[in-house]
């Protein structure tokens, strides 16, 4: 077999860090191994199952359909809002763009305008091509492939990678690609995984949620995501360490399945389950009360051209 490879940084010096499946979909009975980079501490899958999208992206996935009207959705679109508004008013100019890379029917680039009424030109990327009506539906132009087969002359005021870096087999490709595209000025904000993280070593042997397995492919910490964001030629201009509530749901929900406490299935996933709505909520209020006190499992960075 094939040496594994840091998806990061490309060294070959891994340890095997865990083995998970798929507990959320059950897309597949098989196990997929991550590894741990000696160099830069990022995690990486291998094999990368490149080939296996149609299969471990099921029709049910999560982002395939809109947001629900739920009391803890509406919360977030709320506060994705307040985030947004922040996030473009530091940006000068009468009219301004952007680019969500991963962004589905739009949804977020919806709420960003109307977050931000400067915000007209609004443009998706990305791999579902039955996501294309609904965003053209709200206005906003679709791209179906790859950002890194996405060419254009336009160039972006703020692009967002929000839980899109995870999911690539090159992170620093993508970056370099979306720094390609970014004004002068502009911005890029990311959210992702941070492996370094209570929740990841309590969990870690039992198919962690924050692995998503096995669509996450490479698994960052603050120190190896700032490496990778400047081998692209970008700065961090802040990275927060946010509540990782949905790794805590899904590990939680694996431990009752396993415990023969709760059932999933292939037609009703972890993220329709009844359980996993409240324990958003919980988990969400514990980590935002820990959070001065130690690592939580998500970063929200913004990034700016170097």
């Amino acid at each position: 077999m094939a040496e594994p490879v840091c998806l990061a940084c490309g060294a070959t010096t891994l340890d095997r860090w865990a083995t998970a499946h798929d507990v959320e979909y059950l897309s597949t009975p098989d196990s997929f191994d991550y590894w741990r980079c000696r160099d830069c501490d990022s995690l990486s899958i291998d094999p990368v199952p490149r080939d296996r999208l149609g299969e471990i992206y099921p029709d049910s996935y999560y982002s395939f359909s809109a947001g629900k009207a739920s009391i803890p959705e509406r919360i977030k679109q709320a506060l994705d809002r307040r985030l947004f508004a922040r996030l473009f008013g530091r940006i000068e100019g009468e009219t301004l763009s952007a680019l969500d890379v991963g962004g589905g029917a739009g949804w977020l680039l919806s709420q960003a305008r109307r977050a931000e009424p400067r915000l007209t030109q609004t443009q998706v990327v990305d791999i579902d091509g039955s996501a294309r009506d609904a965003a053209e539906a709200q206005g906003h132009a679709f791209f179906l492939g790859r950002i890194e087969d996405y060419e254009t002359d336009q160039r972006f005021d703020v692009i967002l990678l929000l839980n899109l870096i995870e999911h690539v087999d090159d992170p620093v490709a993508v970056l370099a690609k979306v720094r390609g595209l970014l004004k002068p000025g502009g911005a890029v904000l990311v959210k992702t995984p941070n492996h370094d993280s209570l929740d990841a070593r309590l969990f870690r042997h039992h198919s962690w949620g924050g692995l998503h397995a096995p669509r996450h492919w490479v698994i960052f910490t603050p120190e190896s995501f700032r490496r990778a964001a400047a081998k692209a030629g970008l700065a961090v201009d802040r990275l927060d360490l946010t509540q990782g509530a949905p790794f805590w749901a899904v590990s939680t929900l694996e431990w009752l399945s396993r415990h023969r406490l709760v059932a999933i299935t292939r037609a009703r996933p972890m993220c329709d389950h009844p359980l996993f709505t409240p324990l958003l909520a919980l988990f969400g209020g514990i980590d935002l009360l820990r959070r001065p006190f130690g690592r939580t499992s998500q970063m929200l960075v913004a990034l700016r051209a170097a």
